[in-house]
């Protein structure tokens, strides 16, 4: 496609959407939004069913040796990012209606679950996980995550 073409497309569509009434464009970026957070949540069923399949597979069948143990951490967040996605989807739909999230904040949000129960995961595994760190892990998550959605609401 030539650099013209690709110009006037542009174009075409700043007039299209210049040519909406605010209600309408509100529904189109509300479509746009939807359709962005279910193919996020698509993505994490699909992740969570590969990565819990993976994992019982590996946990059934592979000796505990040092491939298998971070193979084992790399499948459990894939699995636990996957499953929390559609969870954190929900609540975003049931409590953000006027300041819908997008898809990349909620999978941010399945991220930082699945960062979350590898580290914890990894400090048992080491006899070193105590509430008094879980419980400080988990508030250093939630206080970095509101910083975050705070500045984005800023901008």
């Amino acid at each position: 496609m030539s650099q013209l073409t690709q110009t006037q497309g542009i174009a075409n569509d700043r007039t299209q959407r210049e040519a909406l009434t605010p209600a309408q464009q509100r529904a189109l970026a509300r479509r746009r939004l939807r359709a962005d957070q279910n193919g996020v949540m698509l993505a994490g069923v699909l992740l969570a069913i590969g990565g819990w399949w993976a994992l019982a597979r590996l946990v059934e069948s592979a000796p505990p040796l040092a491939f298998p143990r971070w193979l084992f951490f790399i499948l459990l967040y894939l699995a636990v990012t996957g499953s929390t996605l559609p969870f954190i989807g929900y609540l975003h739909r049931r409590f953000s209606r006027y300041n819908p999230p997008s898809g990349g904040v909620i999978l941010r949000q399945g991220m930082w679950f699945g960062l979350l129960a590898v580290t914890l995961a990894w400090l048992q595994m080491t006899r070193a996980l105590t509430l008094a760190s879980a419980g400080f892990l988990i508030l250093a998550v939630l206080v970095i995550e509101t910083f975050l959605r705070l500045r984005e609401r800023a901008v």
